[in-house]
């Protein structure tokens, strides 16, 4: 699961929701320091990549990419996935995504003092391109794996996965759509445990 899907499965809480939007740049128990929601959301973030890791729809996904781009495959799929998040958003909200793309964008600006210094970074390329948003098209997509792909010095080649998403568009959605309601269910059970 990529950003989007991450910040969904936090429920309501903004403070959850910013401790699993930057649980990536945070290692071992480095979480401790921050406050304990923010805790909470690194944590369900960790819980949520294990589980999708593992779960065997998120890796017939990746199967289909692996020959091509071997262990890049993973983020390539957390990518795709969200763009079906983003493209299918009302089966799973209520709340228009501009809206809650924006709530969320606002949260981080209240809470800027307790971001990590790469999410600071990062925030305002993400807000100015909207890339939250941009994950709806297989335009904006493109944008974001070609991005990747500069950031691994056009080593991983994730830009050309467009190519497959658009071959396997209706088996990608359909892998998406089974495996988001299993990870739903456990992301909420975890949620309310920690």
């Amino acid at each position: 699961m990529n950003f989007l899907a991450h910040i969904y499965l936090s429920g309501e809480n903004d403070l959850i929701k910013i401790g699993n939007f930057m649980a990536d740049g945070i290692r071992g128990k480095q979480f401790e320091h921050f406050p304990e929601d923010v805790q909470k959301g690194i944590l369900l973030h960790r819980f949520i990549d294990t589980y999708t890791d593992s779960h065997d729809i998120f890796r017939k996904s990746t199967k289909r990419l692996h020959d091509r781009y071997h262990h890049y495959s993973g983020v390539i799929v957390d990518i795709v996935y969200d763009h079906f998040l983003a493209k299918n958003w009302t089966q799973y909200s209520d709340e228009k995504l501009e809206s809650f793309i924006n709530r969320f964008y606002n949260s981080l600006h209240d809470n800027y003092d307790i971001l990590t210094e790469k999410t600071q970074g990062l925030m305002p390329y993400m807000i100015e391109r909207n890339w939250l948003l941009s994950y709806r098209t297989t335009e904006g997509i493109h944008q974001i794996l070609t991005q990747m792909d500069r950031r691994s010095k056009n080593i991983s080649k994730m830009q050309y996965a467009i190519e497959e998403l658009n071959e396997f568009y209706d088996d990608f959605e359909e892998e998406f759509t089974l495996f988001f309601e299993e990870i739903r269910k456990q992301a909420g059970e975890k949620l309310l445990s920690l």
